[in-house]
């Protein structure tokens, strides 16, 4: 089993990334592989809604690091995504990212996921709301802690004296590998994955 661990700053060994070290080495102790995937802090090009992926194609137009992650995402059995806290929400390049990996994926539906968020304050709450938005239109269980996960401080010097949120991190880590063995049990047990119907769209503009 194996986790897919998005670092969505773009500061690559900033206080987010420092946050799913974490539940990293929390995941390899509980059993369960992981990766770290960084987005970069090159321009990433927002959706344009051109419907050229088809609506889950697993590609993107923009040949960028989203089909990079979409890719290592075909091959995880679940997905954290990390953000840091700009303007009281998600920065940017991650929220143009997550449009784009959500709106082509179709590697995502029954894979358990959770958010992280980084802040030197305020904000996290609402940046974590957001994100986890990504997961349950995906059908993704998403996975709990202790707290809300966040950590805080300025540089990762600041985050390793965030004890409780450190802590928190490891114990998200131990729950995704308790909910990824659950998963593993029950395909033993003969119990498939919820089947998936076709999407019913309805506009309310007639």
């Amino acid at each position: 089993m194996k986790v897919l661990l998005i670092n969505g700053s773009p500061h690559e060994h900033g206080c987010t990334n420092r946050a799913l070290e974490e539940v990293a080495a929390s995941l390899k102790t509980n059993g369960v592989d992981s990766e770290i995937f960084w987005i970069g802090k090159g321009a990433i090009h927002g959706c344009i809604a051109c419907g050229q992926c088809g609506g889950n194609s697993n590609h993107c137009v923009f040949d960028d690091t989203v089909n990079e992650a979409l890719v290592k995402m075909q091959q995880s059995d679940g997905l954290i995504v990390g953000s840091p806290v700009y303007y009281a929400s998600l920065n940017g390049a991650l929220s143009a990212f997550l449009d784009r990996m959500f709106c082509a994926g179709a590697c995502f539906h029954h894979k358990p996921a959770a958010a992280v968020t980084s802040a030197r304050r305020a904000g996290t709450t609402a940046t974590l709301d957001i994100i986890q938005k990504y997961f349950t239109i995906s059908q993704m269980p998403v996975v709990s802690s202790q707290y809300w996960n966040m950590v805080h401080g300025s540089c990762p010097e600041d985050v390793e004296k965030d004890l409780e949120g450190l802590q928190t991190m490891r114990t998200l880590g131990k729950n995704m590998a308790w909910m990824l063995n659950c998963i593993e049990a029950g395909k033993r047990a003969g119990i498939g994955i919820p089947e998936i119907e076709a999407k019913i769209k309805t506009n309310f503009i007639l």
